[in-house]
């Protein structure tokens, strides 16, 4: 608009002074004479050129003032078309930053509800941390009074077999004890029983013996004055005569006997003695008769020995 005022100015101007200019050669050729005429025609031929010359100005300045007022447009346009490229710019930048701001505001939000569930997440597993650490709370006060009851239990369990132990090491050493004065006074019941068989034993013995040799002296008495006797019968007698002195008799063996294999050493020592057939009593108390004697008469003779080293002999309690 400035630029327009500026060219409407000097071409009203330019307008002025031509209309200005031809009004006044009218004026000037209705009232003069012909002289004056030339002689304004004349005189005012320098004007026109003049104005003329104007003119070009005016037109120069009117191409000028155009030019100017093309470039002020041109440059309005590019002002123009670059504020609308900037504007176009800044909205498309508005736009972006708005798309921006939604996308940021819808990642906000998943970022709230991501929040949220790991809040409620954490909320739960804290409440599931607490719920365990309660049970779990619960299950140690549970374990420990379980374990103090056990530890009274072992306690109680330790103290009464310590007590068991105890009574159980009395009672052995009582038994032990009493086992000590029960042995103390078998051994010395049976060493008293063991002196009196010993002594009753060897009176037995001396007696048994005294009269063994006296029936000897008067068995032999007996056969010699009923028969001569080979060597071996009168061994045999001899023999027999022995186990006759060490036979215990009672009134059960009467009329009964028992026939025995004895087997002897070339000292008279018995080395094997059975009994064959016959009363078991008598059978026992005749083995028991060798046993006792140990050793048996033998004649010096071996020939005599080599028929009496194995003998079979029928032992019949005798009874005065």
């Amino acid at each position: 608009m400035a630029g327009n005022s500026d060219l409407t100015v000097p071409v009203s101007i330019s307008a002025g002074i031509h209309i200005g200019f031809i009004v006044i050669l009218a004026l000037g050729i209705s009232f003069d004479d012909k002289p004056k005429q030339m002689q304004t025609a004349a005189a005012s031929a320098p004007a026109v050129q003049a104005i003329v010359i104007d003119q070009q100005k005016v037109n120069d300045r009117v191409e000028q003032l155009k030019k100017q007022k093309q470039d002020v447009d041109k440059q309005e346009k590019a002002r123009q078309a670059e504020l609308e490229r900037k504007a176009s710019e800044a909205r498309r930048e508005r736009e972006r930053e708005q798309e921006k701001i939604k996308t940021l505001e819808i990642q906000r939000k998943q970022k709230e509800q991501e929040t949220q569930k790991a809040n409620d997440a954490a909320k739960a597993a804290q409440a599931k941390q607490v719920l365990e650490k309660e049970r779990a709370d619960k299950a140690e006060v549970v374990r420990k009074q379980k374990e103090q009851e056990q530890k009274a239990s072992e306690d109680a369990a330790k103290k009464a077999a310590e007590k068991r132990k105890q009574e159980e090491a009395a009672a052995k050493k009582a038994q032990e004890e009493r086992q000590r004065a029960d042995d103390e006074r078998k051994r010395k019941e049976d060493a008293e029983r063991k002196r009196k068989a010993e002594a009753d034993t060897k009176a037995r013995q001396e007696r048994e013996m005294a009269e063994a040799m006296a029936a000897e002296q008067d068995s032999l008495s007996k056969t010699r004055n009923k028969q001569v006797l080979s060597e071996v019968d009168k061994y045999k007698a001899m023999i027999i005569a022995t186990i006759q002195r060490n036979l215990v008799v009672d009134e059960s063996m009467r009329g009964k006997s028992c026939r025995v294999f004895i087997r002897l050493a070339s000292d008279g020592f018995v080395t094997t003695s059975q009994t064959l057939d016959g009363d078991q009593v008598v059978c026992r108390a005749a083995k028991a008769s060798i046993n006792k004697a140990g050793r048996l008469p033998v004649s010096p003779e071996p020939a005599v020995y080599q028929q009496l080293k194995e003998i079979n002999l029928t032992v019949s309690p005798e009874f005065n």
